[in-house]
């Protein structure tokens, strides 16, 4: 059995960047076309210079002949001013802002500590059509890591959506009913959400089984059995509100396997395979096509890939790690056995 597939995008993705940059990105540009790159970096992308800057660093790294077009992003802070949307949209390689509230996730210190004093911006976002990027949790250490998701959209995202109603909004790997019923009650082509392999496919559980499974481990945390099987729906409807963004996060597995590890699933080798499992397992496989490759470019404004990828009913073993430079990384459902595997067409 085979599926040829207009080629997919990845709408939220972490390259990293130095040697982890290098060793990982040819596993996105085999598979995607483009990739929406986050701006979490040491020090953060704040800039559109910097964001150029980060590019050139990642066109640099790509095998050679690659057409991987890295889409870039601002990270958001309480000193960002409207004239850098300026600088950003006219740059031509910015595509998004992105929103970490302090403390959420990795690298997230310098994120935003009050969205709504940040009005100036987000009106000069929506005068140059460029949507936020929203990592979707409150951080008050007195709300449960459970209920992050469900209390941002109803004290932050949902008033401030009230608030600016042409602001186009990305809500990132939702984890949750509550997100998936917030996102389909919006108006339709200003609020979207991505949505991950780890979140179709792993519940809370999964952390836990047979010992803490520190690969397992990512931000916003996996959820309850009953919001994975929302989002499954969701995707599986062929709604125009939901498409692929992986959240790959490469760690060095000694920063996973460790007293404190980092949050982060690195998906990139697997995504299509997975994803690709979901739709068929829902018996949805005629709707993959427009989560993978139609809905993401059509939100965004951008044409669709002219390229094809295959995938092919043939099973595969996801490799133990991925090396690089200066350690390994663990991937997503390492050493297990996959039946759909991706080719260049």
């Amino acid at each position: 059995m085979e599926l040829q597939l207009t080629r997919p995008d990845d709408w939220h993705l972490h390259l990293r960047d130095g040697h982890l940059l290098q060793s990982v990105v040819h596993h996105s540009a085999n598979h995607f076309g483009r990739a929406i790159v986050m701006p979490n970096l040491k020090p953060p992308v704040t800039t559109t210079a910097a964001a150029v800057a980060y590019r050139e660093s990642i066109l640099k790294a790509l095998p050679s002949g690659s057409a991987f077009n890295p889409l870039m992003t601002l990270y958001l802070t309480d000193s960002t001013n409207p004239e850098e949307i300026k600088l950003a949209r006219q740059s031509g390689v910015v595509y998004g802002v992105k929103l970490y509230p302090a403390g959420a996730t990795t690298n997230s210190q310098d994120g935003v500590t009050d969205i709504f004093g940040r009005l100036p911006v987000l009106e000069e976002m929506i005068n140059h059509n460029m949507p936020l990027l929203v990592h979707g949790e409150v951080t008050d250490p007195a709300v449960d890591t459970f209920d992050r998701e469900k209390v941002f959209i109803e004290t932050v995202l949902s008033p401030l959506i009230q608030r600016l109603p042409k602001l186009k909004v990305v809500m990132e790997h939702i984890t949750t009913s509550d997100a998936v019923r917030f996102i389909e009650s919006c108006k339709e082509g200003f609020v979207a959400a991505t949505v991950t392999p780890q979140h179709l496919l792993l519940n809370r559980n999964s952390l836990f089984q047979g010992g803490l499974q520190p690969h397992n481990y990512c931000l916003p945390v996996l959820k309850r059995e009953t919001h994975r099987q929302a989002i499954v729906s969701a995707v599986a409807s062929g709604s125009k509100r939901f498409f692929l963004g992986t959240d790959s996060a490469p760690h060095d597995r000694q920063k996973k396997e460790c007293s404190c590890g980092c949050a982060g699933i690195y998906s990139a080798p697997v995504a299509l395979s997975l994803y690709t499992k979901v739709f068929e397992e829902a018996g949805a496989l005629d709707k993959l096509e427009a989560f993978t490759s139609f809905n993401g470019p059509d939100f965004y404004g951008l044409p669709r890939n002219s390229s094809k990828i295959i995938l092919r009913k043939n099973q595969w073993r996801v490799p133990d790690t991925y090396s690089f430079a200066s350690g390994e990384i663990v991937p997503m459902f390492a050493g297990q056995t996959l039946d759909w595997l991706p080719f260049n067409h």
